[in-house]
């Protein structure tokens, strides 16, 4: 559709286009048209156009169309289009229809069941939307809000979105497993997190079930560009350092800052992106029963590549070049994935393994010590521990190093809070830093980079390296090579 578009609007009354009553003589006419148009507007959304007295009689759908029947989604009546419009795709200037591009998401033609003042009924015949709807009309300013909802049952092979997935954890190895049928992905030094994407939107959860989408609010671009298909990934979110590495302590400035202004303007100085690995769940199918190599394929094929998130490469085999190479680029470790592998929700399976190049824990923080010196006033040392297979929390030494003056302030706050009377730990902690201890409850998870275990069980030389927020306290176990 060519030149200028011509506005067309006038107040529709549905009443002077009602169907027949039952028993009047109907006659056999062609199937009226139908097209649902992808908007790349101010918010993404379809508009669903119904042709109807030689026009396009229009609904707004956030969402697009559901295809649960159970669920009920959003419509808002906007000016009726003229038919001309239905085969346009492009892009509009800025006023006219909302601006923005539009594409054509379906068209085909429609049966009306019932069409009155605040219900309209219709059956679609179209490539991807084909069924049964209805639009009910529920208020708002000048009757223009509306629901849509799925009347007939959803494809048989459809599944709804999962809710909520506990990420699949790998076990720890000190190499690269023996034989063929494994792949390898660089390990990134960042946050676990899944992506949730539907209508256009992007919700982000973390390890432990948290929503960390304000966080990253960059990461709504993703949702833009995935479009209409719906979506669960599995990735990582990092920041990269001035040689382009992964950063965890960078990432640390973004980990906990949910202000939108602070946000923004961390979102300058500090930029993410999202390195996508896994796919869960793809336009109604869940794929985790897949395995792992047939969810790599589906996963290529999207082309999930922008501005703040990337597909890395995974490599087949040849796990010690792999893993030589993370080490010459000083990166964190290896992933290594059998390519049979199912996708196992919430279980630390041995089908996954990492292999790090630097020796990393996760720790929960039962205390602290009085800092001397130069820290007088201050914090000390962290008393940190891990919870054994009985689930009995453990001493596993102290950390001292590895803080900035701000990481102790903001320490100091978080662990105030939950100051305790007696230690938390099952095991005793050496009198030297009984003497100064202030004991909390073992909520809070930290990092910490050490060089061994000992024989009595504590880290040897720990370093902090920054709060997780990502993994229940109760979830810390002590990471074993095999």
């Amino acid at each position: 559709m060519a030149g200028k578009l011509d506005t067309y609007k006038r107040k529709r009354d549905f009443s002077k286009t009602a169907e027949p009553a039952d028993g009047a003589p109907k006659r056999r006419t062609k199937l009226p048209r139908f097209v649902i148009q992808e908007h790349h507007a101010t918010a993404l959304h379809w508009d669903l156009r119904l042709e109807r007295d030689g026009v396009g009689v229009s609904w707004a759908v956030p969402k697009g169309l559901p295809q649960d029947p159970k669920a009920k989604g959003l419509a808002v009546h906007t000016e009726d289009h003229p038919l001309s419009y239905f085969s346009f795709e492009g892009d509009i200037p800025r006023g006219e229809y909302g601006g923005g591009h539009v594409s054509i998401w379906d068209s085909g033609t429609y049966e009306v069941l019932e069409w009155a003042d605040d219900k309209v009924k219709f059956r679609l015949h179209g490539k991807r939307a084909d069924g049964e709807y209805v639009l009910i009309q529920t208020g708002g300013r000048d009757g223009r809000q509306w629901l849509i909802r799925k009347l007939d049952a959803a494809p048989p092979d459809w599944e709804p979105m999962p809710d909520n997935v506990v990420p699949m954890l790998a076990t720890t190895a000190g190499a690269a497993p023996r034989g063929d049928g494994w792949a390898y992905e660089f390990k990134w030094d960042g946050v676990r997190a899944i992506a949730y994407v539907d209508g256009g939107r992007v919700r982000l959860m973390s390890r432990n079930t948290l929503d960390i989408s304000p966080r990253y609010p960059e990461l709504r671009e993703l949702g833009l560009a995935v479009g209409s298909t719906r979506l669960v990934l599995d990735g990582e979110v990092v920041a990269f350092d001035e040689d382009g590495r992964p950063n965890f302590g960078r990432l640390q400035n973004r980990m906990h800052v949910t202000g939108e202004a602070k946000v923004r303007r961390l979102m300058k100085e500090v930029p993410i992106a999202y390195l996508i690995f896994d796919v869960l769940y793809l336009d109604g199918k869940s794929t985790m029963a897949l395995p792992y190599s047939e969810r790599r394929e589906l996963l290529k094929k999207l082309k999930l590549k922008g501005p703040h998130w990337d597909t890395p490469d995974h490599y087949v085999d040849d796990g010690p070049a792999i893993i030589a190479a993370s080490k010459a680029q000083q990166l964190e470790g290896v992933m290594a994935k059998r390519l049979d592998s199912a996708y196992v929700p919430g279980k630390r399976s041995d089908t996954w393994r990492k292999i790090k190049n630097i020796r990393r824990q996760e720790v929960v923080i039962g205390g602290w010590t009085q800092g001397e010196g130069a820290r007088e006033g201050q914090l000390g040392a962290l008393l940190i521990g891990v919870y054994d297979d009985e689930g009995v929390f453990r001493y596993a030494g102290n950390v001292g190093t590895g803080f900035t003056a701000k990481t102790l302030v903001e320490l100091a706050a978080a662990l105030k809070p939950l100051k305790r009377k007696d230690s938390p730990f099952a095991n005793a902690v050496p009198k030297m830093h009984a003497k100064t201890a202030t004991y909390v409850e073992p909520e809070l998870v930290c990092e910490v980079e050490f060089t061994e275990w000992t024989g009595d069980g504590k880290l040897r030389h720990p370093s902090y390296k920054g709060v997780r927020d990502d993994k229940p306290a109760r979830d810390v176990i002590r990471e074993t090579h095999q």
